[in-house]
C-alpha cells in the first residue's frame, strides 16, 4: 500500500516568546495554521505554551490542547525535548553553559539536574501516550564530545566508557517509552555525542538494538560534517521515525573549512539557511522518503543566519508542501501487462514446451 509523507509541520521552539501571536497556545497555532501549516511539534519545555508534567498527568489536558490546535488547522506531531534530553548527560566543562536549560533550582548541582532531565523524559514519556504521538524528538547528551580531536591523546578505552554510560542512562528511558508506543528520535548533531550514523551504532549496539532508539533525520548537520546525507538514508532508514527539514550551505574558502575558525554564524564557511537557500538537494531527501515508506511528519526547523523568522516560516510551509511526494498505488507501465498465467510464466522461461499437435 502507497503510503504519504505527513506535512508540512514547523517546530515551535524557535518561534514561541514573549510577544503575540507567540505567547500562547492558542494564538501561536493559529499564527502556523494560518501560514498552511498542518503540524506543529512543541517544545515540551516552554511553559508559555505547554505543561508537560501536566500533559503526562492528564489526558484531559492532552484533549485540551489537541482540540484548540485542531480548531486552528494544526495537528500535534512530536514533543521536542532537546533540553531535557541534553542534560541527561553533560560533560563537566559544560556544566555552566547547560545550567541554563534547566530550572533554578537545579542550577550549580550536577547530580539533581541530571535526575530532573530524567524525570522530565519520563515524563514526556506519558504525555506522549497521552497525546497519541508515535515519536519524541530530542538531544542524547554528551560525555565525550571534549575528546573528539584530542591533543593529547584520549587514553585507551575511554570513548568506551562514555558511551557505556550513555546507554546505561538511556536504557530505562527507552523502556519507559516502549510503554508509551513512542520512540525516542535523536538528532544526530555536533556538539552531542551521537552526531553521525557511527557514533549512532556505537548507542544502538549498547541498548541491545532497543527498537525505540531511533533517528530524528536533520540534513544540515550532515552538510556541515560533509557526510553524505543520501546514502545515510538508504543505511539508516528503518530507524528513521523522525524528519526536521533545514537548509544549510558549505562553502570552504582558503582560511576555513569544517570547523570555521570561532566564527559566528554569519561568518562560518559552514551556516544554516532557510529552506532553499541552501545547498541540499530536498528534492533527492524527499524520493528517498517516500521509496522507504516514511509516513510520518516532515517539520521544518527554521534556522538562518540572514532571513527573518516569519519570512523563513511562511516560504518553509509552500518548500515543503511543494516536496512531499504522493506515492502511487500501480506501476506506470501497469496498462502494458497481462492476466498472470502460470503456464505461460513457464513456457517464457524454458521450464515447459508446448505439446506439438497430433496430425
Amino acid at each position: 500500500m502507497a503510503t504519504n509523507i505527513k506535512g508540512p509541520g514547523i517546530y515551535l521552539a524557535q518561534f514561541a516568546s514573549d510577544s503575540a501571536p507567540f505567547d500562547s497556545w492558542a494564538s501561536i497555532t493559529r499564527w502556523a495554521g494560518g501560514l498552511g501549516f498542518k503540524g506543529v511539534q512543541i517544545p515540551s519545555w516552554d511553559a508559555r505554551i505547554f505543561d508537560l508534567k501536566k500533559a503526562a498527568e492528564s489526558k484531559t489536558y492532552c484533549d485540551e490542547i489537541a482540540g484548540v490546535a485542531r480548531e486552528n488547522g494544526v495537528e500535534i506531531t512530536e514533543l521536542g525535548t532537546h533540553l531535557q534530553g541534553q542534560l541527561v548527560a553533560v560533560h563537566p566543562a559544560y556544566d555552566e553553559a547547560f545550567d541554563g536549560f534547566a530550572p533554578e533550582a537545579y542550577r550549580r548541582n550536577p547530580v539533581a539536574r541530571q535526575a530532573w532531565a530524567v524525570e522530565q523524559m519520563l515524563f514526556s514519556a506519558k504525555a506522549s501516550r497521552n497525546l497519541g504521538l508515535k515519536s519524541n524528538v530530542s538531544f542524547p547528551g554528551a560525555l565525550a564530545w571534549p575528546y573528539l580531536y584530542p591533543w593529547p591523546p584520549r587514553p585507551a578505552g575511554l570513548i568506551e566508557a562514555a558511551f557505556d554510560e550513555l546507554a546505561k542512562r538511556w536504557h530505562p528511558i527507552f523502556d519507559a517509552f516502549e510503554d508509551a508506543d513512542c520512540n525516542v528520535c535523536f538528532e544526530l548533531h555536533p556538539g552531542e555525542d551521537l552526531f553521525d550514523g557511527v557514533t549512532f551504532e556505537m548507542l544502538l549496539e549498547r541498548v541491545k538494538n532497543h527498537p525505540r532508539c531511533c533517528i530524528n533525520y536533520d540534513p544540515s548537520h550532515f552538510l556541515l560534517q560533509q557526510l553524505d546525507y543520501l546514502e545515510f538514508i538508504d543505511i539508516y532508514h528503518s530507524r528513521i521515525k523522525a524528519l526536521h527539514i533545514k537548509d544549510a550551505e558549505f562553502r570552504p574558502t582558503g582560511r576555513q573549512g569544517v570547523y570555521s575558525g570561532f566564527q559566528p554564524w554569519v561568518n562560518r564557511a559552514g551556516r544554516f539557511r532557510s529552506l532553499g537557500d541552501g545547498q541540499i538537494d530536498f528534492g533527492a531527501i524527499f524520493s528517498k522518503m517516500a521509496q522507504y515508506n516514511y509516513d510520518s511528519w516532515a517539520v521544518l526547523e527554521w534556522e538562518c543566519c540572514l532571513k527573518h523568522p516569519e519570512d523563513g516560516a511562511a516560504e518553509g510551509a509552500e518548500f515543503i508542501r511543494r516536496h512531499i511526494i504522493r506515492t502511487t498505488e500501480k506501476a506506470f507501465d501497469d496498462f502494458a501487462g497481462a492476466e498472470t498465467d502460470t503456464q505461460q510464466l513457464r513456457r517464457m522461461l524454458g521450464l515447459e514446451t508446448t505439446t506439438p499437435a497430433k496430425k
